[in-house]
């Protein structure tokens, strides 16, 4: 037998197999960062997965990241600049930038999908990716449109 064999992981997946990306929703990157005790089990392991290299976050994340440092509702330590880097160097997530098809198709969700332009570009981000969406917001959850982890 010249090959080498692949021997499966846990969650069925070869061991070389490459890491799964993920996006991360606003309040999942702060909870991965800060307090990972608050995340599910399915979506502590869908992350820990994916951690080398497959955690991405959608560009309007990091707007929201420092609007919450900025009004206190994240505390932070020194500067913004300095809490927003330490979040990103501690995840280590690459940023899905906002596209043309990304900032059509948050325009045309129809409702019952949620109103916030946030939720709307983070949730049209994974569907123009094709990735799955790691998020505890229930009315993202119950959309068919977005395929979520949590």
């Amino acid at each position: 037998m010249g090959r080498s064999q692949r021997h499966p992981r846990r969650d069925g997946s070869p061991q070389n197999a490459p890491a799964p990306v993920i996006l991360l929703d606003t309040h999942v990157l702060v909870w991965t960062a800060v307090t990972p005790q608050r995340l599910t089990q399915r979506a502590a392991r869908a992350i820990r997965r994916a951690e080398k290299g497959g955690l991405a976050i959608a560009s309007i994340t990091l707007w929201e990241l420092a609007f919450l440092f900025s009004r206190r509702r994240l505390r932070h330590r020194g500067t913004i600049e300095q809490s927003m880097r330490e979040v990103l160097e501690a995840t280590r997530v690459a940023i899905k930038e906002i596209t043309p098809e990304i900032a059509i198709l948050a325009q045309q969700f129809a409702r019952p999908f949620p109103s916030d332009p946030q939720d709307r570009l983070i949730a049209a981000t994974a569907i123009v990716e094709g990735l799955p969406l790691v998020t505890a917001d229930d009315d993202i959850r119950a959309s068919p449109l977005v395929r979520t982890i949590w």
